[in-house]
């Protein structure tokens, strides 16, 4: 009875969740062609000024791209949150999105509907959904904004974009360069299980092999001496190798004297 009650309780809170997020879906459906609004609550080390979104002291995401700020102004010189989602809807369709952090709202016209602050895990939820099925720059950049959702947990779903070889190249190469950004042990497993796909698109293996460059040594190094051992694309060992080069790791060294006293 306690394993059955269990079981329902968890059934029932993934279905609030499901339509919880098939709520902004519909929210947004139901707004006509134009811009669509709506804030969310970000990580609290991130904050954002115009173009930029910074993490700490010494990270930076410059979109370089005036156009997105054009919907946001600011007084402070970096702002803790909210994160702001613009969505432009074009015959029923959303065509392309916009992500700032922080600011404030400037004065919509007619064709603005802002559907409000909706929960930051529903919000990442939303995003990822969009990432999966919208065609081209739209659905690339629809991951980012999902990643730093307050207390999302996100990186299985960027696994399965990864895989999924129904989407475009460039959405699965932003799905594991985020993959590769994120913190702890699970990402670094999801990164290591990517790298063993070898029937994978080679540009997405590359990214996968950069992705793992980036992250703690004694995460990253073991795995990528493994993809330059035994990868079976040799450009997708040449990028294994030419990472463990920057590394400066003495395991990437003696890797390299193994390799060339073979030869």
């Amino acid at each position: 009875m306690m394993r059955r009650y269990l079981v329902t309780l968890a059934f029932a809170a993934s279905s609030a969740s499901t339509l919880a997020a098939q709520s902004i879906a519909d929210r947004v459906s139901r707004a006509g062609d134009g811009t669509v609004r709506l804030s969310f609550a970000v990580r609290p080390e991130y904050c954002g000024n115009r173009g930029s979104i910074s993490r700490g002291n010494n990270w930076r995401n410059n979109w370089g791209d005036n156009d997105r700020t054009r919907d946001v102004e600011w007084d402070n010189a970096c702002d803790y949150g909210p994160g702001r989602l613009v969505l432009e809807k074009r015959d029923g369709e959303i065509v392309a999105l916009r992500f700032v952090v922080g600011g404030r709202w400037r004065a919509a016209g007619s064709d603005v509907t802002d559907i409000g602050t909706v929960p930051a895990k529903e919000a990442a939820d939303y995003l990822l959904s969009l990432a999966t099925k919208l065609p081209g720059r739209a659905g690339r950049d629809a991951i980012f904004p999902a990643t730093i959702a307050d207390s999302a947990v996100i990186w299985p779903a960027l696994i399965r974009l990864a895989r999924d070889e129904n989407r475009p190249r460039e959405t699965r190469k932003q799905a594991v360069f985020w993959l590769g950004q994120a913190a702890g042990d699970a990402a670094t497993s999801g990164l290591d299980s990517l790298s063993r796909d070898g029937d994978s698109d080679r540009e997405v293996q590359k990214q996968v092999v950069f992705a793992l460059s980036q992250r703690p040594h004694d995460e990253g190094i073991p795995i990528l001496i493994r993809v330059a051992r035994t990868h079976k694309d040799p450009e997708v060992r040449r990028d294994a190798v030419f990472w463990l080069g920057q590394s400066n790791d003495p395991r990437a060294i003696a890797l390299f004297e193994e390799l060339l006293t073979k030869r």
